[in-house]
């Protein structure tokens, strides 16, 4: 999350919002080798361990949406905020 923040404050909104979802993505798949890898290899009760990663998984991923989207918003120009209704 700490290198979403960078990109999107560093390069811009757009480029932290595509390094948002590419962040997504590699979540995703590293959840999914992580679901592998508990139940395969280390003998772990699926049904205590999947709900268990998919809940910590969809939370990381709500937190970063909020803060990204706080620094995105933060990223506006002031011309474009003065256009908006408040």
């Amino acid at each position: 999350m700490v290198i979403g923040i960078y990109v999107t404050v560093a390069r811009g909104s757009v480029m932290g919002l595509g390094f948002s979802g590419i962040s997504f993505l590699t979540k995703s798949m590293a959840m999914i080798f992580f679901v592998w890898l508990g139940i395969q290899k280390l003998g772990m009760d699926y049904q205590i361990f999947v709900p268990m990663i998919c809940f910590f998984w969809f939370f990381t991923h709500i937190v970063e949406a909020f803060v990204i989207q706080h620094y995105i918003q933060k990223n506006v120009p002031q011309e474009l905020q003065n256009l908006q209704i408040k």
